[in-house]
């Protein structure tokens, strides 16, 4: 048997320098980091007014042209990350603008985008062959690694959505990839696609197949609010959520994109939810009315257009403002992955919960909110 070795005298005020040359740390060291008690995002609740973002929208579309017009989105920065694109955890989000006539060249990339259209008549994206025409409402999915472009075929008037994508998730994966069309675009005027005339209806193809990617694109605005409304006469209701209804793929009954889940939700007037907090980062767009939101016990007051973020594990409610109208959010969520991974969770807030780092996001939503104020 080899005689043990003496062990070094222990010299723990120069330990971790001397470890770090070797690219290395004692775990304990940042375990406050790295391996907190509950869950510990980056983000933090926030809120970007429409009425404030839309000029700059606009302005931005004057002198960012050509080819770099394909980016030409003005996106949402979370106070908490400003290096960090993403408008809370993984998900990234941003207004972009399209003028008369103006097209986009046909791309694809690894990300999976889903788009919000806000305003604007005239306004089309075309996705692995389909050529949809969209207006305010409308959802449409592109889902990861197809081919698409967009464009404006008005003679007047801009169009304006919000792109909702998983990109920061794709880039910390490392796994991102961005191609252009060697043809400019993959329209083919001998191709007849129309995805919502084949599985937008109740009698669907061959769904055997189960296929991964959604072959449904299109997501028309007044099908999906007539659906909504029509699930609230007949008592569809949640306590935390109002009437909640999910884009789907129509093939599968999973989310509309593999990774990213979306939904409709109806509040009725004057309508507060119960409060509760789950894993996986919410991205709220308001599609209509006026409400409040509060996170962490700050609230945040919306009208139509605005976008709010719920961090995950975030306590969070919703208040329709309106003693006469429904209030409807569009949102996008963590959701999917989440239950992929075995890791949400969601529980409902009683007497004596409390918010983990409450007085930082507290300070973090009050400067967000600050600054959108009026």
């Amino acid at each position: 048997m080899n005689a043990v070795t003496a062990a070094t005298p222990a010299d723990p005020s120069t330990f971790g320098e001397r470890l770090g040359v070797h690219y290395a740390v004692g775990r304990w060291s940042s375990v406050n980091d790295d391996l907190p008690w509950t869950p510990s995002p980056r983000s933090v609740p926030c809120m970007w007014r429409y009425r404030n973002l839309r000029p700059f929208a606009i302005e931005a579309a004057e002198f960012v042209k050509g080819d770099a017009a394909a980016l030409r989105v003005i996106t949402h920065l979370n106070p908490a990350h400003r290096d960090y694109e993403a408008a809370c955890g993984h998900l990234y989000s941003g207004l972009q603008v399209l003028k008369p006539h103006e097209s986009m060249t046909c791309h694809r990339h690894a990300a999976s985008a889903i788009r919000f259209v806000h305003e604007g008549q005239g306004g089309w994206t075309a996705v692995n062959g389909d050529r949809i025409s969209v207006n305010p409402g409308d959802v449409v999915v592109t889902p990861s690694r197809l081919w698409h472009e967009h464009g404006n075929d008005a003679d007047d008037g801009l169009v304006i959505w919000q792109d909702c994508t998983n990109d920061p998730l794709v880039n910390t994966l490392g796994a991102n990839f961005f191609e252009l069309h060697p043809a400019g675009t993959h329209l083919d005027p001998a191709r007849r696609v129309d995805t919502l005339a084949t599985w937008g209806g109740l009698l669907l193809p061959d769904t055997r197949s189960r296929q991964e990617t959604s072959p449904l694109h299109a997501y028309p605005w007044d099908k999906c609010h007539e659906a909504l409304t029509t699930a609230a006469r007949a008592g569809h209701h949640s306590p935390y959520d109002g009437t909640i209804l999910e884009y789907t793929n129509p093939a599968t009954g999973g989310p509309a994109a593999s990774t990213i889940g979306c939904t409709l939700q109806l509040l009725q007037p004057g309508e507060r939810t119960t409060t509760h907090r789950h894993t996986g980062s919410v991205v709220h767009v308001v599609a209509r009315g006026e409400g409040t939101t509060t996170i962490n016990g700050t609230d945040f007051e919306w009208s139509t257009g605005d976008t709010l973020c719920v961090p995950s594990w975030a306590w969070h409610s919703h208040t329709n403002r309106q003693s006469r109208d429904e209030a409807v959010l569009f949102s996008y969520n963590e959701f999917p992955l989440m239950d992929r991974l075995g890791l949400y969770v969601e529980e409902a807030y009683t007497e004596g919960a409390h918010t983990e780092g409450a007085d930082v996001e507290e300070a973090y939503a009050e400067e967000a909110a600050a600054g959108q104020q009026p």
